[in-house]
């Protein structure tokens, strides 16, 4: 096969599918490709066994400021109203109450200081502190076992969205292919890329496409093809395989432990299954692998091409390694995968959310887990924790949008805009639509949308 394209896209993850949406139904570019090297969408990173099923929002993710937490809140708004508007039968989400738990004195204080000082009790309307009877009502394991003489407080949410985002993807993917402009080639891996006059000879294992414009949305191997274009030079990967322990119906939603300081990792957390309510999730670990995909030893050599083998890259590896808080993290972080131990290590983490939990009560999950890869900046030798988005001469290379899937709309949004300047201005995107689309779903929180809430958190051990 072989084509020539206004715009290709390289990845048909929820960053590639999300922004094959975009483009497809709210511009008028006259043709679109997107490329995915495996047979089916979404079938790394964003397949619902791989990452935490967790759209952020920034309101009970304790390492967010406030400035970060309204950054990310809109691109939250944006997926979850797109869920609430396509997937009514919730077969891509599920919507159940989510918390963060403090515990003794200096949590709480924490968590009373975060939502009455520092602004997010104003920024997020539904979101509440509740106590240790409420806590009870709606997440009865969390208390069970507990020492009543210990001090708890909560910051709780019926909007606990858990998404799988392999069929989110797929559901961007099916609503772009309505469009007769829009070509998606799947099974078809990209051996090279190289510029043109006219912008890009991208090759292919199925043929050989040519561009205007093209975005890199493949994960970790962005960077990969960046770097063999001449592009993120100063930048390197430290990649994280997060894994997940499973335990038998223990939560009705989404319950954090607040973040650790200093730790760039997300918290530990115990949630119930986007697809399966029975099944808790507790995790996720993160151990350091030199790979760009989980389980795959031909990504290993992929890894060395993005590491570059050069003095920089290992002074900031040592650099940031050396950490007094991280290093024990990421030690320790190795020994959860060890069989046996492992589940025992593990276990504290568990019953900080669940106290109960015995040893017995958990397994650690076969299959699960991707890899996320964690920018490191070697110039400044330090991990670079912001969007990972590199824009050159009519390409963009997305690494991991930051946070992750949950942002994924907003960052093409953004990425569309980017797009049309590269296009001359020949094209147009009508973002009132997108968003009507998207956000103008988003519930908000007024006197019905408190009634319906109540509702949700009544029912939410049967929901799914």
């Amino acid at each position: 096969m072989s084509g020539k394209y206004d715009l290709v896209i390289v990845g048909g993850g929820i960053s590639g599918a999300s922004l094959l949406y975009t483009t497809a139904k709210f511009t008028d570019i006259d043709s679109i490709a997107l490329i995915e090297k495996e047979p089916e969408i979404a079938a790394i990173n964003s397949d619902s066994t791989n990452n935490s099923q967790t759209l952020h929002f920034g309101d009970i993710e304790t390492n967010y400021t406030l400035e970060k937490a309204e950054e990310v809140k809109e691109g939250a708004e944006l997926l979850a109203g797109y869920l609430e508007g396509h997937d009514p039968d919730r077969e891509m989400h599920a919507k159940r109450s989510k918390m963060v738990l403090g515990v003794g004195d200096e949590e709480v204080a924490t968590l009373e200081r975060r939502y009455d000082d520092e602004g997010f009790g104003d920024l997020f309307p539904k979101l509440r502190p509740i106590e240790r009877e409420e806590i009870a009502e709606i997440e009865p394991k969390v208390v069970e076992g507990r020492d009543p003489g210990t001090d708890m407080l909560a910051l709780q949410t019926p909007d606990g969205y858990v998404v799988d985002y392999g069929q989110t993807s797929k559901s961007f993917v099916e609503l772009a292919e309505e469009e007769t402009n829009v070509d998606v080639f799947t099974g078809t891996k990209v051996t090279d890329i190289t510029p043109t006059l006219d912008g890009y000879t991208i090759e292919t294992t199925s043929g050989r496409f040519d561009c205007d414009a093209t975005v890199v949305a493949a994960g970790s191997h962005s960077l990969q093809i960046a770097k063999e274009l001449g592009y993120g030079q100063d930048k390197v990967l430290l990649p994280v395989a997060g894994s997940f322990f499973l335990a038998d119906d223990l939560l009705n939603g989404k319950v954090y432990t607040l973040q650790m300081k200093k730790l760039p990792f997300a918290a530990v957390h115990g949630d119930a299954d986007v697809h399966d309510s029975s099944i808790t999730r507790f995790g996720p670990t993160a151990k350091l692998v030199p790979a760009l995909e989980r389980g795959r030893i031909s990504t290993v050599s992929d890894f060395f091409d993005v590491f570059g083998l050069n003095a920089a890259a290992f002074l900031s590896y040592a650099n940031i390694l050396s950490d007094r808080i991280l290093l024990p993290y990421v030690l320790r972080n190795l020994v959860y995968d060890v069989p046996k131990i492992g589940a025992k290590q593990f276990l504290p983490n568990v019953q900080k959310v669940v106290p109960s939990v015995e040893l017995e009560d958990i397994e650690r999950a076969k299959g699960y887990g991707g890899v996320r890869p964690q920018i490191v900046d070697t110039k400044n030798k330090s991990l670079d924790m912001g969007e990972a988005k590199i824009v050159g001469d009519d390409v963009i290379f997305n690494i991991t949008p930051s946070p992750g899937a949950s942002t994924c709309l907003k960052n093409a949004m953004r990425d569309t805009q980017t797009v049309l300047e590269f296009l001359d201005g020949d094209y147009e995107f009508d973002e009132s639509a997108f968003r009507a689309d998207t956000i103008g779903n988003f519930p908000r929180a007024d006197a019905a949308d408190e009634t319906a809430e109540t509702e949700t958190v009544d029912d939410i051990s049967t929901d799914d």
